[in-house]
């Protein structure tokens, strides 16, 4: 009797080919779901990035205006055309204000010229004898009006402030091509730690992409490259704790964004100068105050506030202890300035960006007074200086980016180029207000009392005592 047909190797076979069909399903299944997870998450991004063109303004758009957040006044960090500059009589008047009045001077190109620090620089320079020309966008972060004040001022000096800025690589170009710059002190940046929660874009375009323009300048087109001393910031020490501050404490924790964007700046700055051959020097600037400052700045703004009989907002920690700022007077800095230009060694890249020679110096300073002063202690010489009360309201610091004390160790500078801050808080600050009497013609309560008298009005004893006791009383 025949045994019957063995079925197991089939059936396996059958199963096997059941259970290879149903993988490949699988696997095109999960190929076709991948394909079109894909191409969601494309579309999706894709959506975003034109969401995000259409609501958010673009940093660097070539030829045309950078858009400002609804509530920013700022010009157009693009709105200088190297087009509109040019011609004999233009690089006549450029070479005129470059040119050196002694025989071994510099020859500077100041950016940020019509700006608190470089107005004072350059004036500063123009008088022992250098060459400077200065450029300057004179956007609308603070009145404009003060700034052509600052360009009057330098220009009747001598110095020419160009209507530019420095995000415009072909005009920054044109200018080294028409001098052959020896320095660059390089100041124009966004200034200001409140603000870049308003309008966060303008630091990024100002603070880095502009300083990366002026750097690609100098890199690949100056023939001979500058020497370049830039203004860093004491807001890139951030949270830290150690005091007084140094240059070799940790800075990896701002609590800005304009202070994220001064340490991009520093890191930017070791980058061209590994590459490039630049010789780059940094100043870390410690809360500077004196005549035609900013007005954002507290010392203006309470010196403003106070005559006009408006409250003042005075911050203290959560545990009662005072806010504390290292206030360094505007002729200190200055003197800090220069130093770090006549000390500044020249680069060693070739034009073209060319392999270097060699390393380049590499530097960074602090600039400060070395003595932190309470901000209340401030608003009492304001108050003495005026002969007038603050309305004082007292609040909790906020978490916007403002830290607590600031404390500058200045040795580093002092060794290398002996700078020596020498001006008080009350001396600065006495400087400052006659400058902002004279300048918008404000009336202290002295002033008015002295015309009063002029006019051949009696001022009652009493009054002055009264106004005596309260200046003494608020320091």
């Amino acid at each position: 009797m025949a045994s019957p047909p063995d079925t197991s190797k089939a059936s396996k076979l059958e199963r096997y080919n059941s259970y290879l069909r149903r993988r490949v399903s699988s696997a095109k299944l999960v190929a076709a779901s991948s394909y079109i997870l894909f191409r969601a998450t494309l579309i999706a991004a894709l959506l975003l990035i034109f969401l995000f063109l259409l609501h958010s303004p673009p940093l660097l758009l070539s030829g045309s205006h950078y858009y400002s957040s609804p509530h920013s006044n700022h010009r157009s960090l693009l709105s200088s055309s190297s087009a509109s500059y040019g011609g004999a009589a233009w690089e006549q008047d450029v070479r005129r204000s470059a040119t050196p009045s002694r025989a071994d001077g510099l020859s500077v190109l100041v950016t940020g010229a019509a700006g608190f620090v470089g107005t004072h620089c350059s004036v500063a320079l123009k008088r022992r004898g250098d060459g400077v020309v200065g450029v300057d966008n004179f956007n609308a972060y603070y009145d404009p009006a003060l700034k052509r004040s600052r360009q009057a001022l330098v220009a009747r000096r001598g110095v020419l402030v160009l209507d530019a800025d420095i995000n415009d690589g072909a005009l920054l170009a044109k200018l080294f091509d028409v001098v052959p710059f020896s320095h660059v002190l390089h100041l124009a940046a966004q200034a200001g730690v409140r603000y870049a929660t308003r309008n966060p874009q303008s630091y990024v375009a100002s603070n880095v992409a502009g300083l990366v323009s002026l750097f690609e300048t100098a890199a690949k087109h100056a023939d001979p490259q500058p020497s370049i001393v830039w203004a860093s910031s004491s807001s890139v020490y951030g949270l830290n704790t150690e005091a007084p501050f140094s240059e070799l404490h940790r800075t990896d924790r701002p609590a800005s964004l304009y202070a994220a964007t001064k340490k991009a700046g520093e890191a930017i700055a070791h980058t061209y100068n590994h590459i490039y051959g630049l010789s780059i020097t940094g100043l870390r600037f410690f809360t500077v105050y004196g005549p035609w400052g900013r007005p954002d700045m507290a010392y203006f703004s309470f010196t403003k506030s106070i005559l006009s009989g408006k409250p003042i907002t005075l911050f203290r920690m959560t545990d009662g202890t005072a806010v504390q700022r290292d206030f360094t007077f505007i002729d200190d800095v200055v003197k800090g300035c220069l130093g770090a230009l006549d000390t500044a060694k020249k680069s060693t890249g070739v034009a073209g960006g060319g392999k270097k020679r060699g390393p380049a110096q590499l530097r960074i300073y602090n600039l400060g007074n070395t003595s932190p002063v309470p901000v209340a202690k401030m608003v009492s010489i304001l108050e003495e200086l005026l002969r007038k009360k603050a309305k004082k309201n007292v609040v909790t610091l906020p978490q916007n980016g403002d830290v607590p004390f600031t404390h500058a160790n200045v040795s580093l500078a002092e060794r290398d180029f002996g700078y020596r801050p020498t001006t008080d808080l009350a001396t600065g600050l006495k400087k400052f207000v006659k400058w902002y009497v004279e300048y918008y013609g404000a009336e202290t309560t002295k002033r008015i009392n002295r015309k009063r008298k002029i006019a051949g009005d009696e001022v009652e004893e009493e009054e002055e005592e009264e106004e005596e006791e309260g200046a003494t009383a608020s320091a």
